[in-house]
């Protein structure tokens, strides 16, 4: 795909295709048209779109008591933002450094512990950390449980970025933070938590009040508030995978084991009139108003992204419209 325009909007090149931009581009594609039919949204991590997630009672109520308390309404303190900016760290001897998403985004992968201890014993002999991506952490339903990188700190030093976002139901939040896990001490003479803080201190971050929340969230939440949403999970990312074997253009290798998505190939030869994944994407919108995200908005051109973290009963809906389209798009091959 190259600079102009897809189905009738003004498109970039691959490298400048964001997430947010083509859902958008989506959605107007089949705003201002009379449908019988809903739009159902595949195509956007954001359960909260949907009546069967909902955040546990403590959050909104750990907000609110920070806010009526009147003392989080000046500047948060640099320690207090949750956000993480490594351009530079100052460390020459950092020449690189490993990156764990795990349970991992895209394609809904659960690393085994035995995994994770050969990572940190392969950054301990390169001599570099490791920053573990932990958004999704504890949203697992596979038979691997989940693992906090954390635990190997002795091993190797690692940096974990955690949030409220998926695990709580409150991506609008917009609040995470890191942790070190450096028993060892690695961290303190190249100083990297205090060049870290640094680049704080040019950062707003998020709210002081819902900052203050924080520790009321983590230590009230119910166990059985991550059970509910977990088992909404496991039957909604069943219900995927299964469908998605009756569609012969669309294959998952995978199956999800946590997190939110699953990545699908899309076989292109099957298909009569489909140039593309964002041929596809646009054209079943318009077509059976399903959002669906592209691959190449993820860098995996001709693949597609499903969100399933979604009503069950919308997302089986949602399937069969994806595969009467694939199926009235689908080459007629002489016997």
């Amino acid at each position: 795909m190259e600079n102009g325009t897809v189905n009738g909007y003004e498109m970039d090149t691959p490298k400048n295709i964001t997430i947010k931009g083509i859902l958008s581009l989506l959605m107007e594609s089949i705003d201002g048209n009379n449908h019988s039919r809903s739009v159902i949204s595949l195509g956007m991590g954001d359960p909260t779109a949907h009546s069967c997630f909902h955040t546990t009672h403590v959050a909104p109520e750990a907000v609110v008591d920070a806010l009526q308390s009147g003392k989080f309404n000046g500047y948060a303190p640099t320690i207090q933002v949750p956000s993480l900016f490594l351009l530079s760290l100052g460390m020459s001897s950092m020449l690189s450094i490993v990156v764990i998403i795990n349970p991992g985004n895209p394609c809904g992968n659960v690393y085994s512990y035995q995994h994770l201890k050969k990572i940190a014993e392969t950054a301990e002999k390169l001599k570099v950390l490791v920053i573990a991506d932990e958004v999704y952490g504890h949203l697992v339903f596979g038979r691997n449980p989940f693992v906090p990188m954390g635990v190997f700190g002795s091993i190797v030093p690692v940096l974990t970025l955690g949030s409220l976002s998926k695990r709580w139901i409150v991506p609008g939040w917009r609040l995470g933070w890191f942790v070190t896990s450096d028993p060892s001490g690695m961290f303190r003479n190249p100083k990297v938590v205090e060049r870290i803080k640094k680049y704080f201190d040019i950062l707003g971050g998020p709210a002081t009040f819902i900052q203050a929340a924080v520790p009321g969230i983590l230590e009230l939440t119910d166990e059985v508030f991550f059970k509910k949403t977990i088992n909404i999970l496991k039957e909604s990312s069943d219900i995927c995978f299964d469908r998605l074997k009756e569609i012969p253009c669309i294959s998952c290798p995978y199956k999800p084991e946590g997190s939110m998505a699953m990545m699908m190939k899309l076989n292109l030869s099957l298909l009569e009139d489909i140039s593309d994944d964002i041929d596809f994407c646009f054209k079943i919108a318009r077509e059976e108003l399903v959002i669906i995200l592209p691959g190449t908005a993820v860098g995996l051109k001709n693949w597609l992204r499903i969100t399933f973290a979604a009503d069950p009963v919308a997302l089986e809906e949602a399937l069969g419209r994806v595969k009467s389209f694939c199926l009235r798009h689908s080459k007629q091959f002489e016997s």
